[in-house]
């Protein structure tokens, strides 16, 4: 049974087509790292992706489907007329219909449904609605990718019951950093972030049977299958904020043999990772940031090593100069290590006037 339902759905993407940016008018506004199917379907796969619509009456449904190699269940956070709804739990199997009731009297009601986990968590496709569906535009606003790791994904910063269920349980996208401020400044967000991922190595991987960053950016889904579509650079974003190297630093498990940290092939990376983004985001403002979670001795190499990645730029007239930001030192409250839905404001309220500056700058 599971086998047709991949196949069914493998059918489904090839007759679909890849969409980073927004649409600038119609039923359906998407944002982030979706996939566009047919009838206005949608597969949500990066962290925070969205799909929003405006509705008439007071109730609707809507059918959503967690899909991935292997059946497991997913999460979705829902926002009604602006006021968060909370997580959604999406079980594995086959498409659910999902009832939503309007609480408020207003004429035009709008949902935004956004997913609450990473892309190596599987993806929700959002099979549809029954909703009176009416128009919704998109306003023009400026526009911020956020690159990174765990942390940038929200991952395990619901810190209930840390100890039970998997890994994608305690994911909160909705509530990490880069989303919370982006709310805040009234910006477009695009989220490229994966759990345990490196610059040039891992969390427990010397990027010998895992892929790194600069091996998955440019594939749509962030992994390394060539079956899936490619990353269009439709988004292009005012600023680009790269935040990766806690996991470069990373002594891994402390099981796994972990060499010791190399600051010459991590700057060699950040320098090429940043050239490839210049590549297809020219006018971007990129800034570099180090970890709330890498202090001490390890920070301070950390930040010698964002140092001479700037530098590397020094001569180039061509693009902005890169800057860096420095998170303060945090101690998270969030399971394995990772800050909490609170740490995250936190978080968000250090670089939020930043980037709004930074952008009133341009």
């Amino acid at each position: 049974m599971f086998q047709k339902k991949i196949a069914f759905l493998i059918s489904f993407l090839l007759i679909s087509f890849v969409s980073i940016a927004q649409n600038k008018t119609g039923k359906f506004l998407y944002e982030g790292r979706v996939e566009k199917l047919q009838n206005n379907t949608v597969v949500l796969i990066g962290t925070a992706s969205s799909v929003s619509f405006n509705f008439t009456g007071n109730k609707c449904d809507i059918s959503l489907q967690s899909i991935d190699a292997w059946e497991h269940h997913n999460y979705i956070s829902l926002v009604l007329d602006g006021k968060y709804l909370g997580k959604l739990r999406i079980e594995k199997g086959p498409a659910q219909s999902f009832p939503i009731k309007t609480i408020s009297n207003t004429k035009i009601h709008k949902l935004e449904i956004y997913k609450n986990t990473e892309a190596q968590s599987g993806n929700i496709l959002f099979a549809g609605t029954t909703a009176n569906v009416t128009s919704i535009v998109a306003k023009k606003k400026k526009k911020i990718e956020f690159v990174g790791d765990s942390i940038t994904c929200g991952a395990a910063s619901d810190s209930v019951d840390c100890d039970k269920g998997e890994y994608f349980d305690h994911h909160n996208g909705y509530y990490a950093y880069g989303p919370v401020l982006s709310r805040e400044i009234d910006v477009d967000y695009l989220m490229s972030s994966v759990s345990g991922i490196g610059m040039y190595r891992n969390w427990n991987d010397e990027n010998k049977d895992e892929a790194i960053m600069p091996d998955v950016y440019q594939n749509l889904y962030l992994t390394k299958d060539n079956s899936k579509p490619k990353y269009d650079f439709a988004f292009q974003p005012d600023i680009i904020s790269i935040a990766l190297g806690t996991n470069d630093f990373s002594g891994g498990d402390g099981k796994k043999e972990r060499l010791p940290f190399n600051p010459e092939k991590y700057v060699s990376n950040y320098i090429n990772f940043i050239k490839m983004l210049y590549e297809h985001n020219p006018k971007a403002q990129i800034v570099i940031t180090n970890s709330p979670m890498v202090g001490g001795e390890r920070g301070v190499i950390f930040e010698d090593c964002l140092t001479k990645v700037k530098n590397a730029f020094a001569e180039d007239k061509t693009h902005k100069s890169i800057l860096i930001f420095k998170f303060k030192p945090m101690t998270p409250k969030g399971c394995l290590g990772h800050p909490d839905v609170a740490d995250h404001k936190v978080l968000a309220n250090e670089y939020a006037p930043f980037l709004k500056k930074l952008l009133n700058e341009k």
